[in-house]
C-alpha cells in the first residue's frame, strides 16, 4: 500500500527518524539556552512526533513544488504554522497545559504560533527537501524489505507502548490540573466569604478546602515533574483560571445573597 508513490513503512520509517532528529535538534538548542540538559518531547522515547509528521507533510505535498521556489515557500509556511497551531491547541484543550507560549513575541496569534517561527519553517522545510531529505530516501532504499517491515514493527509497537503510558500520565497531570484550579477557586471564595457574618460557620470548611488544596498540588508536582523538567516555561491553559476582580465579585454576590435570605429569615419570626 502506498500514499503518493511512498509505501505505508517508508513514511513510518522516515516518521520516526524525523521525529528522533527533531528531538536532537530541539534538546540541543534548549539545553543551550538554559544551561543544562533538557530532553524535550512529552514522549519517554527521543523523539518529537510533531516534526516527524511536519516532515512528512513537507514529503507529500511539498515535494511537488520544488519548481516553484516562491510558491513552495509560501505553502510551507502556511501549512507548517497551521500543523503547529493544530498541535498546541490539541494539547492545551487535551491537556489543560501550554507547552509552548509565543505570546511575548510580536506578531503571534493566541501564544501558539508567531510570525518569525513561521518563516523558520519555510527555510527548514527548504533546507529538508532539497539538502536532507535526498540523501536520506537514498539510504532508506538501500535497507532490504525484510529489514524494512521487522525494523518497523518493532518501533511501531515501542511507539504504542510509549504513547500508552503518555497519554495515561498526561491524563492523571490534565485531572490534576483542573482539579487544584477548581479547589483553588473554591478555597479563595470561602475566605471571601468568610468576611461575611457566617464566617463561623465557613471556618470548618475553608480548613478542609485547605487540606485538599494541599494534597492536590503535592500531587500535581510529583506527576508533572517530568514534563516540568522539559517544558520549563509551561503554564496551566488561562481558560482554566480566574481573575481574581472575578472571585471578588462573586464573593460579594454571594454574600448579599445569604444576608438576604438571613434577613427573611428574621423577618419572618
Amino acid at each position: 500500500m502506498t500514499i503518493l508513490g511512498y509505501s505505508i513503512v517508508d513514511l513510518f520509517l522516515y516518521f520516526i527518524f524525523y521525529s528522533f532528529l527533531g528531538w536532537v535538534m530541539e534538546t540541543c538548542y534548549c539545553s543551550i539556552c538554559e544551561r543544562r540538559l533538557v530532553p524535550r518531547g512529552f514522549l519517554y522515547g527521543p523523539i518529537c512526533p510533531i516534526y516527524g509528521t511536519g516532515v512528512l507533510l513537507m514529503i507529500l505535498f511539498f515535494t511537488p513544488l520544488k519548481s516553484n521556489l516562491v510558491l513552495f515557500y509560501v505553502v510551507a509556511v502556511v501549512v507548517m504554522s497551521s500543523w503547529e497551531y493544530f498541535v498546541a491547541w490539541l494539547l492545551e484543550t487535551t491537556t489543560h497545559v501550554k507547552y509552548w507560549d509565543y505570546s511575548h513575541f510580536r506578531f503571534n496569534l493566541k501564544g501558539r504560533i508567531c510570525l518569525w517561527v513561521a518563516l523558520v519553517w519555510g527555510v527548514l522545510s527548504y533546507v529538508v527537501i532539497f539538502y536532507i531529505h535526498p540523501p536520506v530516501e537514498d539510504l532508506f532504499a538501500d535497507i532490504p524489505p525484510v529489514l524494512k517491515y521487522t525494523l518497523g514493527s518493532v518501533l511501531l509497537t515501542v511507539l504504542i507502548v510509549d504513547a500508552v503510558f503518555t497519554i495515561r500520565h498526561l491524563a492523571l497531570v490534565s485531572r490534576l490540573v483542573v482539579g487544584v484550579t477548581t479547589l483553588g477557586e473554591e478555597l479563595q471564595l470561602q475566605l471571601s466569604l468568610g468576611k461575611a457574618e457566617l464566617s463561623d460557620m465557613l471556618e470548618d470548611k475553608s480548613s478542609a478546602l485547605r487540606q485538599r488544596y494541599g494534597d492536590q498540588i503535592a500531587q500535581l508536582e510529583r506527576y508533572s515533574r517530568r514534563f516540568r523538567s522539559r517544558y520549563s516555561k509551561m503554564s496551566v491553559n488561562r481558560h482554566y483560571t480566574v481573575r481574581h476582580e472575578d472571585i471578588v465579585a462573586a464573593a460579594q454576590l454571594a454574600r448579599e445573597e445569604l444576608l438576604r435570605k438571613k434577613a427573611e429569615r428574621k423577618a419572618s419570626h
